[in-house]
C-alpha cells in the first residue's frame, strides 16, 4: 500500500479526465482572476486555489463533494484530498498543466 493509499480513501473514485477549460472556468465566466489552477480528478473541472479571490476549486469540491484535485500548474504533479486533508503524489498518473 502506498501513503497515497493510505491516507487518502478516495483514490478509487479517480476517474480519465480532461481538463475543462485553460483557466478557471467559473472566474473566466464571470471576468475574476486566479492565481494558481487546480484540475478535479473526478470530472476535469478547472477551478482556481483557495489563495485565488474566488476559490472555485474549493467551491467545486463543496457542491459536488469530488475531494480529489491535481494541480494544473506547470512542473507540479502533485494531488490533495480535501476529506482526508492529504497532498501527495500519485505515481505514473498524468501532468496536467495550462499553457
Amino acid at each position: 500500500m502506498t501513503d497515497a493509499e493510505e491516507f487518502c480513501h478516495h483514490l478509487g473514485q479517480v476517474q480519465e479526465v480532461s481538463p475543462s477549460s485553460e483557466g478557471c472556468e467559473d472566474c473566466l465566466r464571470v471576468g475574476g482572476r486566479w492565481v494558481h489552477l487546480r484540475v478535479c480528478m473526478l470530472c476535469g473541472h478547472v477551478g482556481c486555489c483557495d489563495s485565488s479571490p474566488g476559490q472555485h476549486a474549493t467551491a467545486h469540491f463543496d457542491e459536488s463533494g469530488h475531494a480529489l484535485v491535481q494541480s494544473f500548474e506547470p512542473g507540479e504533479d502533485w494531488w490533495w484530498c480535501y476529506v482526508d486533508e492529504f497532498a501527495f503524489a500519485v505515481e505514473g498518473a498524468p501532468n496536467f498543466e495550462h499553457s
